[in-house]
């Protein structure tokens, strides 16, 4: 990398060089190929989106978005209700300038990336 900026490095700094470009090349080879995967996969009518997805649309829609569980999934608790366990968007709650309140979608988190309206 120093040499195509016509640098010149002692041997040590070249192998230190070396070492960067290297890493940096394959950390953007990896992160392509990821990206390549994903991409194939959210593409399936079988994938089922999860905390990554629920959050880029939060922010696409400017919508609020909260995720429970039933209550009696979470520990030393024999309720009958729901517990929040993530929220996202909640900053499109509160009106602000010309932009309305939104109501927040609630989701039911039923296990294994499966996500159910709660109404």
């Amino acid at each position: 990398m120093a040499a195509n900026k016509g640098m010149s490095l002692t041997s040590h700094e070249e192998r230190q060089d070396d070492v960067f470009t290297s890493h940096k090349s394959l950390e953007w080879f990896s992160y392509k190929v990821v990206i390549a995967f994903y991409s194939q996969r959210i593409e399936r009518a079988d994938f089922w989106g999860g905390e990554s997805e629920l959050l880029v649309l939060s922010k696409l829609c400017k919508q609020p978005i909260t995720v429970y569980i039933p209550e009696r999934e979470h520990k030393n608790s024999r309720g009958s209700g729901f517990i929040p366990i993530a929220e996202y968007g909640a900053e499109y709650c509160n009106g602000s300038g010309r932009r309305k309140a939104r109501q927040i979608v609630r989701l039911l988190y039923s296990g294994r990336n499966h996500y159910d309206l709660l109404v």
